[in-house]
């Protein structure tokens, strides 16, 4: 049995004995022939369809979207910087926390909530920023972290890319383990923030408050936590390579990109808090 499709249709019913007398006299049958025959010669020497044209992730959509999202966090870091307010400072820190973790538990995470993030995220840090500079006395200290994360993030890729380094079951492991210790260890510390003697000597909590051999815990537990951010780039180049070799769809370069943006922003306060503590001592 034929095709609906195909049954109904003039151009694929059988020619009648007349009409195929008539084509054959006029020649009818040889020039779709020929035009066949040119389509065919014209497909072939046509240039093959790239990642972009197949709707297939790409290293150059990553980048452009990681860019984008930069550049968000970036421009509304600026109001957050120039006009801190407490309020806005712990809803942009609230905010971004929810929707990190929404956009990381969703499969198919949407541009727009990211677009939000990166609002709420941007104006955090901005506040952030500027009330470390001035309550630890520390002019800059937003700068150099910056400095630090754009080293830090091009060293991670640049070792990546020469292959000395490669996320393996090891790194995997330790990043899994680090990252629930490094969790517990943050809680409890907002615990002893929030409801220890609140001194200049625990203003962050047992990062100020316990020194080893001289040095503050928090320094430590920074050092430590810039190490876990180091691997945690290196499981999103992991991502972002294996996606492109597979060809997932374009939709995950948004997923690859927002994952940069949140290992960055990590970072940056980890720098940020290391270097409040170091030159921000009294």
């Amino acid at each position: 049995m034929a095709s609906p499709i195909f049954g109904r249709s003039k151009e694929f019913q059988p020619m009648s004995g007349a009409e195929a007398h008539n084509a054959a006299a006029n020649g009818a049958s040889a020039q779709p022939v020929a035009v066949q025959t040119a389509n065919l010669n014209a497909q072939f020497n046509s240039p093959s369809a790239t990642s972009v044209d197949t709707g297939r992730m790409t290293y150059e959509g990553v980048v452009a979207k990681t860019a984008g999202i930069a550049i968000m966090v970036l421009l509304f870091a600026v109001p957050g910087y120039m006009f801190p307010n407490m309020v806005g400072m712990i809803a942009g820190a609230i905010i971004g926390l929810v929707l990190g973790i929404v956009l990381s538990i969703q499969k198919r995470p949407k541009p727009a909530l990211i677009a939000v993030y990166a609002v709420a995220e941007g104006y955090f840090l901005g506040a952030i920023t500027i009330f470390i500079e001035q309550q630890y006395e520390v002019p800059g200290a937003g700068l150099q972290a910056l400095l630090a994360t754009g080293i830090t993030f091009s060293v991670c890729l640049a070792l990546y890319k020469s292959g000395k380094v490669r996320y393996t079951p090891k790194l995997q492991k330790f990043l899994m383990i680090g990252g629930i210790a490094y969790l517990v260890f943050s809680l409890v510390n907002v615990g002893v923030m929030v409801f220890g003697p609140q001194t200049d000597n625990n203003a962050w909590g047992l990062r100020t408050s316990v020194e080893i051999f001289g040095i503050p815990l928090g320094v430590l537990i920074g050092a430590f936590a810039v190490i876990l951010a180091c691997v945690s780039l290196i499981a999103d180049f992991d991502f972002i390579e294996n996606g492109v070799k597979r060809g997932l769809p374009d939709w995950f370069e948004w997923k690859a990109a927002f994952g940069l943006i949140v290992t960055l922003v990590w970072l940056y306060i980890e720098f940020l808090r290391i270097i409040a503590i170091l030159f921000g001592r009294r």
